[in-house]
């Protein structure tokens, strides 16, 4: 079985010409960072955490892209923190390699790290429209953050790996609703009001446990899973303390979230 016990070492170093392209382009592709055994075993845990709704009571699981109602198949499932309940998970070498990746990109000697899972069932897992990441967070503070894209399978655009618009990471976060402009749902997405042009768009498949690291101001997409295989995505967000800004940003469509999950968090 494998070793999951004790803490892994970095295996990965980039290159300039790597730490260049990301800070170019708001997005990095890079094509391993773990090892096959080390995918087993994560797939087995991922599967197990998936199938107990793990955190669901106290708001952390809940359906991304749907209203998220106790007897509905979730369109696209998600798991916050899902190393708080198999803290096994911190020991791999994705969780080492994922901060070497944040010392590297953000100059950061201790990053701060966390994680999330996002599961596209076969066949029916919905797409995850076009966002950018810190339209979810706190408006008060600046941030100096990425997030790492590990698919535990290969991932290709049939299975929904990720897309990015290249620079996109170097203006502001722009208008974003939730999903069809449906309260009830927590996944957000670029307002179509926004008429931003996705032409230019990159698509990056991975092998297994390669993985991608992209800006929290990188807009990027993964299409719907149209695949016999479930596509189960574990990222690692990492970086450090973020700056409270004097005038906060104005991220309004924040105060529309009427959903069951926070219903849930709150009652936890």
């Amino acid at each position: 079985m494998y070793d999951l016990s004790t803490p892994k070492s970095p295996t990965i170093r980039l290159t300039d010409e790597q730490v260049a392209f990301y800070h170019e382009n708001g997005y990095l592709r890079i094509e391993q960072i773990s090892v096959p055994e080390e995918l087993e075993a994560l797939r087995a845990i991922y599967d197990r955490l998936f199938e107990q709704k793990a955190g669901r009571e106290r708001g952390q699981q809940f359906d991304l892209a749907g209203s998220d109602e106790d007897d509905a198949v979730a369109k696209l499932p998600q798991i916050l923190d899902p190393s708080s309940f198999a803290p096994e998970m911190r020991n791999t070498y994705i969780w080492a390699n994922a901060k070497q990746i944040c010392r590297q990109l953000e100059d950061q000697e201790d990053p701060g790290i966390g994680d999330h899972a996002i599961l596209k069932p076969a066949g029916y897992g919905a797409p995850t429209p076009w966002h950018q990441d810190e339209a979810y967070w706190s408006p008060n503070f600046h941030y100096r953050s990425m997030s790492i894209w590990v698919p535990l399978q290969d991932a290709d655009e049939r299975s929904g790996c990720l897309a990015f618009m290249p620079g996109s990471h170097k203006g502001h976060v722009v208008p974003h609703r939730q999903i069809g402009g449906d309260p009830r749902v927590h996944g957000l997405e670029i307002d179509p009001d926004a008429n931003v042009d996705f032409s230019g768009a990159v698509f990056c498949p991975l092998p297994a446990g390669g993985c991608t690291v992209h800006h929290n101001r990188t807009m990027h997409y993964a299409p719907p899973n149209v695949g016999d295989q479930p596509r189960r995505a574990w990222i690692l967000g990492t970086g450090g303390p973020a700056t409270e800004l004097e005038t906060p940003n104005d991220y309004y469509w924040q105060k529309a979230w009427a959903t069951a999950r926070q219903e849930r968090a709150s009652k936890a």
